[in-house]
């Protein structure tokens, strides 16, 4: 096999491959062989026809089997031979590339390769130097934690007849809505408990002023014009009136921080062991919160440390991940109707997306190759108790088995796994450098 290997810019070759007559005479021989003794042509026994009349009937298909089989496996020598690691291949249609006997076979793929990253300063003796965090959980934030459980553990009392509505008071309402006197059918509410101050709308309109030093069994009338060119042909250009009776009002009675509290929040004997609990919790986050800075500072030294050229295709693959995941993410916000209903805006609303999203892929997939040339560099492995963890914790994460997780995964298809054991690699690799990183001070 000859081998032309031409530098088509920082991360671009063309392999010129050809594969020498005598090989090509004798993939044919063999093809034939083969072909031999499948096919039946009448008055010849099975392998005894001649190959004179198999290459009359069947030439076409022979070649088109052997470019089939030439070209990758002789690409595959290419790349072991010119000692590059591709990232995107592009090889010519196969129906343009022609075969025959007694000449030698050529083909021209191009392709994308995975730069050659110098690494620097990632461990002894140039670590990477973190500025340090001091952090600690301080007893006013155990405070605040009790006092966000006693909030949780909060029960609704019915305040007096006379009490006024206020801010963070509960109010149990009957609504209607009616146009011209005219309920509007589906606009009725009954027994709706609704929390002053949340700002939350009921039937699309905001009652909290309206409520506001209100008492029980009081009624408030609130008109809301809607314009002419609302979309509802009954409401349009008219004024709906929504109808409030307050039936009762509530407020929170919190409990009092006591050993009886702590018991009602789990299996505590004391205050004293609920504070316990949640510093050793509140502890436990803040050092995985400290841990996720520190590898932040990681990331940040070593994109701006190396600098090299980005694969143009692996840039558009995060790219276009992103794009999709943000697409999917309004999708499920705005509704599925809504969704249908924008749907000639999506072109548009991709295209300033991928915009905004370059900078950050460019990033994302510059750190990715320096953490897996780090990880080639050390010996740095996916195990399968790697895998089984990362399972586990999609299973947690997703409310269902990690054999289900599998499955999913194995539906997905090799991208899928490619990207998972490709996300776990870097984890591993940015590990590593963290380890060997060191805390100023």
């Amino acid at each position: 096999m000859k081998l032309e290997v031409t530098e088509l810019g920082p991360s671009k070759r063309a392999l010129k491959i050809e594969i020498p007559e005598d090989e090509v005479n004798r993939q044919f021989a063999q093809a034939y062989t083969e072909l031999n003794r499948q096919v039946r042509i009448p008055g010849f026994r099975p392998g005894k026809a001649p190959v004179a009349l198999l290459e009359q009937r069947y030439a076409k298909a022979v070649e088109e089997d052997l470019v089939r089989k030439l070209i990758p496996d002789y690409y595959d020598k290419a790349v072991r031979q010119a000692g590059i690691v591709p990232v995107l291949v592009e090889v010519p249609p196969l129906e343009r590339v022609k075969i025959k006997k007694n000449t030698p076979f050529s083909f021209t793929a191009t392709v994308e390769i995975k730069p050659k990253i110098e690494l620097r300063d990632y461990k002894a003796p140039n670590p990477i130097s973190l500025k340090p965090d001091t952090r600690t959980v301080s007893d006013e934030q155990i405070e605040r934690a009790l006092e966000a459980l006693r909030e949780q553990h909060a029960q609704l009392h019915a305040a007096s007849p006379e009490t006024v509505l206020a801010s963070g008071d509960y109010a149990v309402l009957d609504i209607e809505a009616s146009v011209e006197h005219t309920p509007i059918e589906g606009a009725k509410k009954e027994g709706h408990l609704h929390k002053l101050g949340a700002k939350t709308p009921v039937l699309g309109l905001d009652i909290d002023d309206a409520l506001l030093g209100k008492k029980e069994g009081e009624i408030v009338e609130v008109p809301q014009p809607y314009p002419a060119t609302h979309p509802d042909p009954a409401l349009a250009g008219k004024t709906v009136v929504f109808r409030l009776a307050i039936k009762a009002v509530k407020r929170k009675k919190l409990a009092e921080l006591d050993d009886e509290f702590a018991k009602d929040c789990g299996p505590y004997s004391s205050l004293d062991e609920l504070r316990a609990k949640l510093r050793t919790e509140m502890d436990a986050a803040l050092k995985r919160e400290i841990e996720a800075s520190y590898k932040e500072q990681i990331v940040k030294r070593l994109a701006d440390t190396h600098h090299f050229d980005l694969p143009d295709s692996l840039v558009e693959r995060e790219v276009n991940a992103m794009v999709r995941q943000q697409l999917e993410s309004r999708a499920r916000q705005r509704g599925r109707a809504a969704a249908d209903a924008g749907e000639a805006k999506r072109e548009e609303e991709a295209a300033r997306l991928r915009d905004d999203a370059l900078p950050e892929a460019k990033r994302r997939v510059k750190v990715g190759l320096i953490l897996e040339t780090i990880a080639e560099k050390e010996g740095v492995r996916v195990e399968e108790q790697d895998v089984a963890a990362e399972l586990e914790r999609l299973a947690r994460r997703l409310n269902v088995s990690a054999e289900d997780v599998g499955r999913m995964i194995q539906a997905g298809g090799q991208d899928m796994r490619d990207e998972i054991l490709g996300r776990l690699l870097a984890d591993k690799s940015l590990d590593f450098v963290y380890r060997h990183a060191v805390i100023q001070g």
